[in-house]
């Protein structure tokens, strides 16, 4: 029996080693923790008990989440996306929970042993199966570049209105729960409740939040700041709960006040380390849940309810798309998007367990389907294209159109330059070229975008340069440049690849955000890779030499030369607190001074003896002896006190310390 400390513990570095293993097969971390929840829990390998100690964890991860998307409740947002949340999304989640509904009397007659399904239940389950996975769905969106296509806004329109939709359902589902008999007094009894609890959050907390923030901002503390979030967020919950509602939907109110004030990016940012660190704890408590025995001893039923409720979504929300007004592709591919079960549904699913109005054996077989439902989303998602053209040959029909027209009017274009993406820097390299006489033509995957700039009188075409048939029908092999002004490797590395293969003597320039991924866009085939973030540093470097008088010419000169050695002399940097690990942290080069000490094996040797670069990786980037910089040659003989600037990744540089500084 573990202890509170000990089991915390053991769950994150649980977590850790499933995160790690999913990160490396580009899986979403959620997936992660639902698999070390599974391995690890009570009918798993039984080294963590589902106990309060794991309740409590998972409960706090919710109220963060819960916080989190009060943040993003924005009434200008919902305000521009209406049509699509209010319209789609309510038929969604009303029409799922009344099929749902029918389906669960359904399942009493097909299975008696779960005779005592009420209609309360059934209505409990229709609220957590209507809900999908903001968080795998929004990140594989992000990562396929789709957020901005006509389907991808459908997705976040759906997902919104499910995220409000959560709120009413945390407190309708258990005043049915405790219904005695008269279901309006009960109802009534709880919508009361929750429109005072509101009304004084909402009213007061609106005077007060603002002029509370600012006397907490004046004291200048991020320690203050931090703890007075804190107490915002879990006193709000605390409100709630004494009301009889729930956690999180305090929490939710308190991220609705912050979003209206002007520190709410600051907060998003403070609150993200807590929110995510919880909610992997909450899905790993969700897969302790999961009875591997049950499922496997009622795999048909599991089967039965993976494939009913994942096709039943697909379906109704994809003819709703439809209904609405989508294409016939795009409706497909929202319904696949949306298909499978959600984080909210886990919590609503917790809650119908605790209020016992499911037999347990079926509440296993859901929480099993729901679970393989979400590990199979990334390869839906990833396949969904395969599976709209064979579903829809209009959609077939569509694509080849929009290659036809697109190569139609690539037709006659000689030495013209493809610019992938038309954001603000394509548009921004056009105008340039237009004003050169440099024909281009423009690939977007944004379609309102596409029509406005095409009415705008711009060359530009609905298309994804990452794929091999879009650079055909946009004439790569009589281009004379590509240009991708958007800064996503993943999708440059893909156009690289089709560019090297139809057109190896074709220039490519790429941008990107930094130098983290400069060295694999070149080995990919880039002629020139622009890292936005040097280039910005160079901008501001000239711009300052030339109000401090230094000759233009110079100024030119220097900057030229920061180019040609592929910023080589800019590349890396002194890393502070505020500079965070990302993913690419291990290829990011940096720098760091070594200072050597009396004693240093250093000490008495050239910079050639030492070879650090064949060594360990590492370059020599400064030498500074007595506070003056060195000209440095490779015969120079390191002293004493001397301070070398290490350049290289995090890794190398410990290697290069330990062999400067070991005695």
């Amino acid at each position: 029996m573990f202890s509170g400390l000990e089991l915390t513990l053991f769950l994150l570095g649980a977590a850790v080693l499933g995160v790690v293993a999913f990160r490396m097969m580009h899986l979403p971390p959620m997936l992660g923790y639902l698999v070390v929840g599974i391995i690890i829990g009570p009918h798993g390998l039984g080294f963590a008990e589902d106990n309060e100690t794991t309740h409590a964890l998972a409960e706090f991860g919710v109220v963060f989440l819960m916080f989190s998307i009060g943040l993003e409740f924005s009434l200008n947002k919902l305000s521009a996306m209406r049509h699509i949340v209010f319209g789609l999304g309510v038929a969604q989640v009303v029409l799922t929970i009344a099929v749902t509904m029918v389906f669960g009397w359904g399942l009493v007659y097909l299975l008696p042993q779960f005779a005592d399904i009420s209609w309360q239940a059934a209505f409990a389950l229709g609220g957590a199966l209507t809900m999908s996975s903001t968080a795998i769905v929004s990140k594989l969106l992000t990562e396929r570049l789709e957020l901005e296509t006509e389907h991808g806004r459908r997705i976040l329109g759906v997902l919104l209105f499910q995220d409000l939709a959560l709120v009413p359902l945390l407190i309708i589902v258990p005043a049915l729960a405790r219904n005695t008999g008269n279901l309006m007094v009960t109802l009534g009894w709880a919508v009361t409740k929750a429109i005072v609890v509101l009304a004084l959050l909402l009213f007061f907390g609106q005077k007060l939040m603002r002029g509370w923030f600012k006397i907490v901002v004046k004291r200048r503390s991020q320690e203050l700041f931090m703890l007075n979030l804190l107490l915002i967020t879990l006193g709000a919950a605390w409100i709630t709960e004494k009301a009889g509602l729930s956690l999180a939907l305090g929490a939710f109110i308190a991220g609705m006040l912050i979003s209206e004030t002007e520190y709410r990016h600051q907060v998003e940012e403070d609150i993200k380390s807590f929110r995510d660190v919880l909610l992997g704890l909450f899905f790993i408590t969700v897969g302790m849940l999961l009875n591997v025995h049950v499922m496997l001893e009622h795999w048909a039923l599991v089967l039965m309810l993976l494939t009913g409720p994942v096709l039943l979504k697909f379906g109704l929300i994809a003819a709703l798309a439809k209904l609405f007004g989508a294409s016939t592709g795009v409706a497909l591919r929202t319904g696949l998007a949306l298909a499978q079960a959600g984080e909210f549904g886990f919590v609503l699913l917790n809650q119908v367990s605790g209020l016992q109005l499911i037999d347990p054996v079926l509440i296993q077989a859901i929480l099993a389907s729901m679970v393989l439902s979400m590990l199979a989303a990334p390869f839906i998602l990833a396949k969904s294209d395969a599976i709209v053209m064979k579903l829809s040959a209009n959609e077939w029909m569509l694509q080849s159109l929009a290659l036809t027209q697109l190569a139609t009017r690539t037709m006659n274009a000689q030495k013209h330059v493809i610019i992938a993406g038309f954001g603000r820097s394509g548009q921004s390299l056009a105008r340039l070229l237009e004003e050169e006489g440099i024909p281009y033509h423009a690939l977007e995957m944004d379609p309102e975008l596409v029509q406005d700039a095409r009415n705008g009188g711009a060359n530009v075409s609905y298309g994804d340069a990452a794929r091999r048939e879009s650079l055909v029908a946009a004439g790569i092999n009589r281009a004379a440049a590509l240009v991708v002004t958007y800064a996503s490797t993943p999708s440059a590395l893909k156009v690289l690849h089709h560019a090297g293969e139809l057109a190896p003597d074709l220039p490519v320039i790429v941008r990107s955000y930094d130098d983290a991924d400069l060295d694999k866009l070149l080995a990919a085939g880039a002629t020139e890779v622009v890292p936005e973030s040097l280039e910005g540093s160079l901008m501001l470097a000239s711009h300052a030499l030339v109000m401090l008088g230094v000759p233009l010419r110079r100024v030119v000169h220097r900057v030229q030369e920061a180019r040609d050695e592929r910023y080589a002399s800019l590349r890396g940097y002194f890393h502070g607190v505020g500079d965070l690990p990302d993913d690419n942290e291990g290829l990011n080069v940096r720098l760091q001074s070594v200072t050597l000490i009396d004693g240093a094996s250093a000490i008495g040797h050239t910079l050639a003896e030492l070879d650090l670069p064949g060594q360990c990786g590492a370059e020599v980037a400064m030498l500074r002896r007595a506070k003056l910089r060195v000209d440095m040659h490779n015969d120079i003989v390191l002293q004493g006190g001397d301070i070398v600037v290490l350049r290289a990744t995090s890794e190398n540089i410990l290697k290069a310390e330990k062999q400067l500084l070991s005695k």
